[in-house]
């Protein structure tokens, strides 16, 4: 199957652990999401502290809730 398109890929702040798996992201437009870790840095177990940044993947339907796809 082919992957969706109807993704916008953000870069942003880490600001809130929430957990292992989720963390409170401030994006550069000023809009804070949740993202929920996916992708390579969930593959290579890479740990997410406040202040790192990252590359959020939004829906276009939902734009509260993303995946984090990359550490940068």
């Amino acid at each position: 199957m082919a992957k969706n398109s109807n993704t916008i890929q953000v870069s942003g702040t880490v600001t809130m652990i929430i957990n292992s798996l989720k963390a409170k992201v401030l994006l550069e437009n000023g809009m804070e999401v949740i993202g929920i870790v996916g992708g390579k840095v969930r593959l290579y177990h890479l740990q997410l502290l406040p202040g790192d940044k990252v590359t959020v993947e939004l829906s276009t339907y939902d734009l509260t809730k993303g995946r984090i796809i990359a550490r940068n």
